[in-house]
Order: structure tokens, then C-alpha cells, then sequence
């Protein structure tokens, strides 16, 4: 199952619509530069399809627990230290702790090549850089000395520890205590489950930041204090000192990303997990969040980069099964596949929307860059409106059509589809947890709704929805795409439709637009991509004068474009009357009849 990494798609994604030359100027990235972020995309490209993609089967085979242990797949140990040795952990970690400092926007880009490689093997990274996050916004600076240098550069991994058995998107049900020492430190205990990478043998300290509550904390999510739990206690010296009490008691049996091993993990069995607390007591929660768009957003690239892998491993098959004679030939002799109608529709299917996603996660991902960075605190504003709209619906629509779109990947491949050997099911399987952490697509759907629709009158979205009537405005003149224009204009409007819906019922009757909540962020999804792809072939038309434009490359975008224009955005009407018409039958029925 070859990867080949999608470079030149990345490359263009990055410096036509997201902009990437503009993003380098910003303060702090004056040193990234648009030469510089193509020698890492090669380098990245080469580590992902030659150390990554060749041990993603065999993490299939998952993590091994034994005794309060556990030992990575095989393979996954020896990467990761080529991984750490390659620099690549500190892509965007501070660069006053030995990182690199990049934006988020060169991050991504390169993640999206690991996750489509090796999404389980992703996920210690990612992991790894929200806890370098939240230490670096909100611990001392003690903390910070002693536990960024390492984690910087991956000799130390990261996780984050939420989630207890009674206590899943409601955190205001933790229940883990940490009670105050004479030194300073803190006695943690309780419980934590579904922690990713929660325990492994790759690096030789692991850096829990577990939620609990202190003894004299308030109820609910107000009483929730952010603690460092490392694996190991570190010495003044900076050196490994003793085993802390915390302790890996179990993995889970899952249905996907066996290779990440996600743990069962308790705290202060015997004599106290030894705790630090990061930032101020009681605000926890708060610290969390200040990582959470990065997390999101790093989910929604999981999505996408993992339908990649299952669309290139669904064209690798297409190209080569050969079944039925040719829809309308008189010869008898089979042809591939690929050249069978309905194929070709899923195959166009599944490109459309990746080619879309990408756009808009790297779009994303720019003004995220800009909301942290830019000197100019409207613009700055601007750009963090546009992240606080732009996440719920990255992370919510990129991974539910992962789901789709892997599951497209079997169907091509018929029978041989749903057989493990064949190795497409994999992806499948790997993708069905990406629509449900980092909160689910109706978490996410809610959140848009509601703090990122109702809370600023629509602004945001209204101003969204504009450009792209604006790109269709633009695209109305150009040969071959009236018609794509014209979805575009009517997908706009049912758009408008569903926020104008929720504006109006939102403060009075929030159960109704709550029960359209998904369909408005599958909706927004498909009407932003569109607009992404609209961008793209506008810019295309700039570039095709330059002698060295890949005419077959621009071709293939147009055709893809006019596809989502004819095929995905016409599902927005279906959206809009399910969105406006549809709350009340949600409701209606009583939980007895269920």
C-alpha cells in the first residue's frame, strides 16, 4: 500500500490560498520563508512515505500491555527516534525551547503528510505539542525550564488527561483530587480514561497534564485546576529521578488506531501522584481551551489526510482491478475499473471534498497565524473571529466525510474491500474516532450555532458568505464555470437561509436550530469548500501564463471543481429544509417510543 505524499497539492493549497509569502512576513516568521517551507515539504514527504507509511500495517497490530507497561508496535520506537533526530517534533514548538517556531499553517502541512502515512503514529506528536502549548501560555516559568526543553525536541512525549469514566464531554463531573503539600507540589489521585498515548516505551519521560480539583475547589467547571504530572519526577539537574505513582492499568480494545495505544490511567495508587499546578488554581479549564483551536484544527487535518490515504489506495486498485467489458463498448474484453461511470463518481466524490478540505483547514490555519501574530489588533480580531467560525466546522465536516469518504475506499474495492489482507479497512476503521474526540461533531455543530452564529449576530458567517458570492460573481464570466457559479450563488443562499433560521430561534426556542445543528455545519462545510475551490480556479487562471504551469495539473483542478460544483453543492437545499423545517419532528417524539 504505497503513500505517495500529495507535495504539489500541499504546495498550492499553501501558497496560492493560503498565502503562505504573506504569512512569513509576520512578526516572528521572518525567517520562514516560501524556499525554506518547500525543503521541508520534500524532506517531510520522504519521511513520511519511507519511515511512516511501511509500519502503518503493522501498528494494526497495536501496542502491547503488560504488568502496568506498555511497549509501542514494532517499528514505531525506532521512528520515533528518527522522528526526534529529523527535528520534526519542534516544527512549531518555542523557539526559546529548542523548537523551531513555525507557523501553524507550515505545521499542518506537514502533519497532514504523517496522518495520512501513520495516523496512529501522529497522534504522539500532536499530543506532544497542545501540552507544550498549554505549559508554554500558562505555567511558571520554572515549569517551563524544566519540562519545554525536552519536550521540544521529543525526548519527552505529552499528553492530556480529561476524560473519566463518569465524566466525558461533561467535565464538570471530574472528579480527580489534588491536595497541597508542604513543598509546594500536589498529591494527585483518581482516575483518567481514553488517554492517547498515555503510556509508551518511545521516549524516556512521559508529561501528563491531568485535570482534578483541589479540596476547597467550587462545583462544577469552575473547580477544575490544571496539574504536570510527569511519568518520571525530574531532579534539579534536570536528570530522571524515581517513578511517580501514576500508572497505565489497562489499554483500550478499539475499533481503530490500534497502533496509539490509548490508556486507562491512575493516579496516586499508593502514596500520590506527585502534581505541579500550572498557572492559577481553579482555571484549568480555561488552559485547556487555549489549546483546543490548535487540537480541533489538528483533527479536521486527520480527517482529510486520512481520506487521502484511503482515496490513493482506492485509485491504486481502480487502476489495476479489471472487471466487466466498458459501459457501451461491443468489445467483451474487461477494462480497470477506473473506467467504469459509477467508480469514477465515488473516485471524484472522494477528490472533490479532500481537495476542498485541505483549502479550508490551510485557510484556517492562516488566520490563526494572523489572529497570534499580525501587529495590527483589528486585523488580529478579524482573523481570530474568522478561527472561532472556521474550527467547528474543519474539525466537524472534514471527519465525518472521512467516514464517507473511507468508506467509499471499500466499496471500490467491492468483496475484496472487507477483507482485512486487502488493508483498505484499516483506514475506515482509523477514521471512525476522528469525528468523536476533541468533542463530537454535535459538540462541535453546537458550538457553531451557538458561540460562533447566534452569540455575534451572524457576523462572521454573513461575511464568509459574501466572498463567496463574490467568487461567484467572478466566475459567472469564465467559460465552463456559469453553471458551478450558479450552485455556488444557490448553496450561498440556502446558507444565509439556515443562519438567518438560527438567529431567529435561537434565544426563544434553542432545541429547534440545535436539532439542525450538524446539517448547518455539513452545510457551511460544503458551501466553504466550494467557495475554496471557486478561489482556486480563479487563481489558476492567473498562473497559467507562467511557463512553467503544469497545464495537466490545472486541468485536473477545474474538472474536480466543476464535479463538487454539479455534485456536493447541491445537497446544501436538503441541508437548508432539514435545518428549517425539521426541528420539531427531532422533538416531538416521546422517550418512551424510542
Amino acid at each position: 500500500m504505497i503513500y505517495h505524499a500529495p507535495v504539489k497539492e500541499i504546495r498550492f493549497a499553501l501558497n496560492t490560498l493560503a498565502d503562505l509569502p504573506s504569512i512569513c512576513t509576520l512578526p516572528g516568521y521572518e525567517e520562514c520563508s516560501v524556499d525554506l517551507v518547500d525543503a521541508i515539504l520534500e524532506e517531510g514527504a520522504r519521511f513520511a512515505e519511507e519511515v511512516l507509511a511501511p509500519i502503518n500495517r503493522q501498528g494494526d497490530k497495536g501496542a502491547v500491555w503488560r504488568d502496568g507497561e506498555v511497549t509501542a508496535a514494532e517499528g514505531f520506537k525506532e521512528a520515533w527516534q528518527q522522528y526526534v533526530d529529523s527535528g520534526w517534533v519542534g516544527l512549531r514548538a518555542p523557539a526559546e525551547f529548542g523548537g523551531q517556531g513555525l507557523p501553524a499553517l507550515v505545521a499542518i502541512a506537514a502533519e497532514e503528510m504523517w496522518c495520512s502515512a501513520n495516523l496512529s503514529f501522529s497522534l504522539a506528536p500532536m499530543l506532544t505539542l497542545g501540552a507544550i502549548e498549554a505549559i508554554h501560555h500558562h505555567a511558571s516559568d520554572a515549569l517551563k525550564a524544566v519540562y519545554l526543553p525536552r519536550m521540544s525536541t521529543g525526548e519527552w512525549t505529552g499528553t492530556m488527561n480529561l476524560t473519566e469514566p463518569q465524566a466525558g464531554s461533561d467535565l464538570a463531573q471530574v472528579r480527580s483530587r489534588a491536595v497541597p503539600q508542604d513543598d509546594g507540589s500536589y498529591l494527585v489521585t483518581g482516575q483518567k480514561i481514553f488517554i492517547t498515548w498515555g503510556d509508551h516505551d518511545m521516549a524516556d519521560n512521559i508529561v501528563h497534564l491531568v485535570l482534578a480539583r483541589l479540596p476547597d475547589a467550587p462545583a462544577g467547571v469552575k473547580g477544575i485546576s490544571l496539574f504536570i504530572v510527569p511519568k518520571f519526577l525530574v531532579n534539579a539537574d534536570g536528570s530522571l529521578g524515581a517513578r511517580n505513582d501514576v500508572r497505565c492499568v489497562s489499554l483500550e480494545h478499539k475499533l481503530g488506531i490500534h497502533g496509539s495505544p490509548t490508556a486507562v490511567m491512575s493516579f496516586g495508587d499508593n502514596e500520590g501522584a506527585v502534581g505541579y499546578l500550572v498557572g492559577e488554581a481553579n482555571k484549568g479549564l480555561a488552559y485547556m481551551f487555549t489549546m483546543m483551536n490548535h487540537a480541533r484544527l489538528g483533527v479536521g487535518i486527520e480527517g482529510m489526510a486520512v481520506s487521502e490515504r484511503a482515496y490513493q489506495k482506492a485509485v491504486e486498485y481502480a487502476r489495476d482491478r479489471v472487471q466487466s467489458r466498458a459501459i457501451g463498448s461491443p468489445d467483451a474484453t474487461g477494462v480497470p475499473i477506473i473506467r467504469h461511470p459509477d467508480i469514477r463518481r465515488m473516485l471524484m466524490t472522494m477528490r472533490a471534498q479532500i481537495e476542498a478540505q485541505r483549502a479550508l483547514a490551510f485557510y484556517a490555519a492562516a488566520a490563526l497565524d494572523r489572529a497570534a501574530r499580525h501587529p495590527d489588533p483589528a486585523e488580529s480580531a478579524s482573523n481570530q473571529a474568522l478561527v472561532n467560525f472556521l474550527i467547528p466546522i474543519v474539525k466537524g465536516w472534514n471527519t465525518e466525510q472521512a467516514n464517507e469518504i473511507t468508506s467509499m475506499a471499500v466499496q471500490i474495492h467491492g468483496g475484496m474491500g472487507f477483507i482485512e489482507e486487502t488493508g483498505v479497512a484499516q483506514y475506515m476503521r482509523d477514521a471512525r474516532i476522528t469525528s468523536i474526540y476533541e468533542g463530537t461533531t454535535g459538540i462541535q455543530a453546537l458550538d457553531l450555532i451557538g458561540r460562533k452564529t447566534a452569540s455575534e449576530n451572524g457576523l462572521t458567517a454573513r461575511r464568509l458568505l459574501a466572498e463567496a458570492i463574490e467568487v461567484a460573481g467572478r466566475l459567472e464570466a469564465l467559460e465552463g464555470f456559469a453553471g458551478f457559479a450558479a450552485n455556488l450563488r444557490s448553496a450561498v443562499a440556502d446558507a444565509e437561509h439556515g443562519v438567518a433560521y438560527i438567529l431567529e430561534h435561537f434565544a426563544s426556542q434553542p432545541a429547534l436550530p440545535a436539532a439542525g445543528s450538524v446539517p448547518f455545519l455539513k452545510l457551511m462545510g460544503i458551501v466553504l469548500g466550494g467557495w475554496q475551490l471557486g478561489r482556486a480556479v480563479l487563481e489558476i487562471q492567473r498562473l497559467k501564463g507562467d511557463a512553467e504551469a503544469d497545464a495537466d495539473f490545472f486541468h485536473a483542478k477545474e474538472v474536480t471543481t466543476r464535479f463538487y460544483g454539479e455534485h456536493l453543492l447541491p445537497q446544501t437545499g436538503g441541508l437548508a429544509a432539514a435545518i428549517v423545517n425539521g426541528g420539531e419532528s427531532v422533538m416531538e417524539l416521546d422517550d418512551r417510543l424510542f
